[in-house]
């Protein structure tokens, strides 16, 4: 593993920060000030999740343009780009005043951080990694998680010390001026096979267009198990205020837990990133969803802070295997060629899921829907999805065998 990262230590590197850095457009991090932010503009749960859900469902609708650009510009030019937005929208918070530039900041957070900064770190390494495709996706989706350990513990001492517009200025600094030139160097130069890489052993894989991908059926099964954690996972962190509300917990003690969620998954997606060089994502792919689905039915039945970090280290287990899992599936059904169009609407699909999930369950909380059954019924959904993916597993390996075949 070692010998690996210092041969690749440049694009690990590139990618891991890229990951790490687009904390600030992820919704645990934007919720951490989602009390301040209602309070400012005089929002109830249900219009602050609608207007969030709004914003980002126009994140959604702008990456399938914006996304494929990483299959037409250097990975290091459109990731620096990225960044620069990301800072853009991290100063617009802090100066902002009015809800029509709240919308405006959330679209752009929500399209550069959770959206382009993911999706460029992701996409990037699927391509340049084949044998080791595993590894290497793990070691760069692991900054997201590095990312939720480390940030939020820093922002909300900053907002306690010296406000909340104050610790966005400091994101936006920090990814303005550290964050894009660090990145924009690392990434400058493409990787490219190496005389020291593994020989693949898996089959051929033809590289099939956008439209193909989409008139695939069995792409949209496949997609429909991809948008359950960052839907179930998202609508938890982005009304994690009102749930420590609800049980009497302290939000310090809530983002205490993500330590342990970050410790979680880098641990299973280090796991799981040597399991699918050995194995195949397709494999692996019908039981990644378990912990999830009994992280989620933890927090929705316990009354004791205890619950917070059980939930942490599912949810983080959750993340790890799927974070990984996710990036490798897609050039291993439908190769790299068109890779980032591809994704750019898989990522797309994933930021409307979480933009669906804050904005339903705000407007079910505001109608007197019991919040704890609502997550119980996400459990419910994760538990059925699980069983779908099975026979879907089988049936693409099958073809993938089959189209080997026709291409020997």
């Amino acid at each position: 593993m070692l010998q690996f990262i210092r041969s690749n230590a440049r694009w690990l590197a590139g990618g891991f920060l890229l990951s790490f850095f687009s904390s600030f457009g992820q919704t645990y991090f934007i919720s951490l000030s989602a009390g301040e932010i209602r309070a400012e503009y005089d929002l109830t749960n249900g219009e602050w999740g609608s207007l969030y859900m709004l914003a980002t469902l126009a994140s959604a609708l702008a990456l399938p343009w914006v996304g494929r650009s990483v299959d037409i510009w250097r990975a290091g030019l459109v990731g620096a780009a990225s960044v620069g937005g990301l800072a853009l929208a991290c100063m617009l918070m802090g100066f902002g005043r009015g809800i029509v530039v709240l919308g405006v900041t959330v679209w752009l957070l929500r399209l550069f951080g959770q959206g382009m900064c993911v999706h460029v770190a992701i996409t990037a390494i699927g391509k340049w990694f084949v044998a080791q495709r595993g590894r290497a996706l793990s070691l760069t989706a692991i900054g997201i998680d590095c990312g939720a350990a480390v940030l939020p513990l820093g922002f909300v001492f900053m907002m306690q010390s010296a406000g909340w517009r104050t610790a966005w200025f400091a994101a936006a600094a920090i990814a303005l001026l550290i964050i894009m030139p660090i990145v924009g160097a690392l990434l400058h130069v493409d990787r490219l096979p190496q005389a020291s890489d593994p020989i693949s052993t898996r089959p051929t894989v033809r590289d099939w267009t956008r439209g193909e991908a989409l008139r695939d059926p069995l792409f949209y099964i496949l997609l429909a198990g991809v948008l359950i954690p960052p839907f179930v996972g998202t609508t938890i962190a982005f009304h994690q205020v009102y749930l420590t509300e609800l049980r009497g917990w302290s939000l310090a003690t809530f983002a205490s837990g993500y330590p342990v969620f970050s410790i979680a998954t880098v641990a299973s997606a280090l796991l799981c990133g040597s399991l699918i060089d050995r194995f195949t994502a397709l494999r692996i792919l019908p039981i990644f969803l378990l912990p999830l689905i009994v992280g989620t039915v933890i927090i929705a039945t316990g009354r004791g802070e205890w619950a917070i970090f059980v939930w942490m280290a599912c949810f983080g287990m959750a993340q790890g295997t799927s974070s990984t899992l996710l990036g490798a599936v897609w050039p291993e059904v439908y190769g790299t060629a068109h890779l980032g169009a591809i994704r750019s609407v898989i990522i797309a699909a994933t930021v409307f899921s979480t933009a669906a999930g804050p904005g339903l369950t705000g407007m079910l909380i505001d109608a007197g829907f019991d919040y704890s059954m609502q997550i119980l019924f996400m459990a419910a959904m994760a538990a059925l999805m699980m069983f779908a993916l099975v026979p879907l597993s089988l049936r693409l390996r099958r073809r993938l065998e089959d189209e080997a075949l026709s291409m020997a």
